[in-house]
């Protein structure tokens, strides 16, 4: 007998305790897989998944690839119904300059309803938000799962191709769970449906053999950081917007950012204008961006007075929904050795590139997901958004489960903060999430029946 509405809510609260403990706990744990950390947390962080996988009745293992551990657990369908993969990430980004916490970044606090802490949204409320829908169910699960939690997304997740491939078998499922993304507001949820690629990469400009005397031959001697500096404008126009041909870009966003609200969520300074033209969706979800994340130059506090030779700036593109990584990194390899001033030599490097996605959010799963989300915000329905960051491995899972309905789910709000000091959780929102998930799997066994 399938447990109804009601008795999901009340599981759901009953289990609420228990789950916000073992998120705390998670929290604790600083699973971070970039270089130079201390990767025995991740190992920790993977051994406290794989329990709480087991402590829900799973088969459960710790695999790898070469990289950080992932946790895949598994429990099959009762007869005729569908399997559902349940996806999230137990590492986390590095926590940054703790000064800029307000309260230690892997002891987690409350604070006005919100949980604060290094990864309490992204992403291991989303693990708990899986481990939830389980434990709601218990002995009574009315669909097969498979649990998939990944270890290094957060740094790239180089290794996640292979892992995909080699429990290819073990993972096909019906139905895929993507919770890594977030809702509209606090208040009113969302399936995110459109997700921007990704192209880092490195440009670096020489005009020197060696840095020389400033005063000697400053004038008609290009240095490399001015010419760098005048590369970099070139990749935007007046108003801001992307200036490099070949780049993909269109409009279309059914719902709109206000203004002050992005302001707000994004921090924004007074007086500083926002770039681009077009809706702020389109901009954010559809079009093309250019950001330069770093530059390798002298300090200002020990920069001699030397014309600079070579200089080096890192460039992240984010690439509109169509675009190829392989065509987009052309072209911007193209515009910068066509518009390098002055003769200067240039040399452009990829690091890395991810393709972005396109989900026809229509059929039955998408259907059975919008309802149990309705229900779960008390008669808001969701929202269908695009993100303007990148999950490139839901292309992955487009490629080979072609049959699979992916929902990208999340717990973040606009205000989670996730990557930034202070990242937190707002419960209440949790909560939510909680019971959408575990109404989504009635729903989706419903399908099967």
């Amino acid at each position: 007998m399938s447990l109804t509405e009601d008795d999901l809510r009340a599981t759901i609260a009953r289990e609420l305790p228990g789950v916000r403990a073992d998120l705390e706990r998670l929290v604790r744990i600083p699973g971070i897989a970039f270089d130079g950390f201390d990767h025995s947390h991740v190992e920790r962080s993977a051994e406290a998944v794989a329990e709480l996988l087991r402590g829900c009745g799973l088969d459960v293992q710790i695999v790898r690839a070469g990289g950080q551990p992932a946790v895949i657990g598994h429990k099959p369908a009762p007869p005729g119904a569908p399997t559902v993969l349940l996806y999230a990430h137990h590492d986390v980004q590095p926590a940054g300059d703790p000064a800029l916490w307000t309260s230690d970044p892997f002891e987690p606090v409350e604070r006005d309803g919100r949980l604060y802490g290094r990864g309490a949204a992204d992403d291991k409320a989303g693990v708990m938000a899986h481990v939830a829908a389980l434990r709601a169910f218990g002995d009574q699960l009315p669909v097969g799962v498979v649990l998939f939690i990944e270890g290094e997304e957060e740094y790239g997740s180089d290794s996640l191709d292979e892992l995909i491939q080699n429990h290819r078998e073990l993972l096909r499922s019906d139905v895929i769970v993507i919770a890594d993304s977030g809702n509209w507001d606090i208040g009113v949820p969302a399936l995110t449906t459109s997700l921007r690629g990704l192209v880092n990469c490195f440009v670096e400009v020489s005009t020197l053999q060696s840095a020389v005397h400033s005063g000697m031959f400053g004038g008609p001697v290009p240095d490399a950081l001015t010419v760098l500096s005048r590369l970099i404008s070139t990749l935007h126009d007046e108003q801001g917007e992307v200036a490099v041909d070949g780049l993909v870009g269109r409009e279309g966003a059914t719902v709109d950012y206000p203004e002050e609200r992005l302001r707000h969520e994004a921090g924004v300074l007074d007086g500083v204008k926002l770039v681009g033209n077009g809706r702020l969706t389109d901009r954010i979800w559809t079009k093309p961006a250019i950001s330069v994340l770093g530059i390798d130059a002298p300090r200002t506090s020990e920069a001699p007075n030397a014309l600079v030779p070579k200089a080096k700036a890192k460039l992240s593109v984010r690439l509109a929904p169509g675009d190829d990584p392989a065509s987009a990194y052309a072209a911007i390899r193209a515009h910068l050795e066509k518009y390098v001033p002055w003769g200067a030599h240039v040399d452009v490097t990829l690091e890395s590139g991810g393709a972005p996605c396109v989900i026809d959010a229509t059929g039955p799963a998408y259907d059975a997901a919008r309802a149990a989300f309705t229900t779960a915000w008390d008669g808001v329905a969701p929202v269908d958004m695009g993100v303007g960051g990148s999950i490139p491995f839901i292309a992955t899972f487009q490629e080979l489960f072609p049959q699979a309905a992916i929902l990208v789910t999340g717990v973040e709000d606009p205000f989670a903060g996730a990557h930034g000091p202070n990242e937190s959780l707002h419960l209440g929102e949790f909560a939510r999430v909680c019971l959408a998930e575990a109404l989504l799997l009635r729903n989706v066994a419903e399908l099967g029946s």
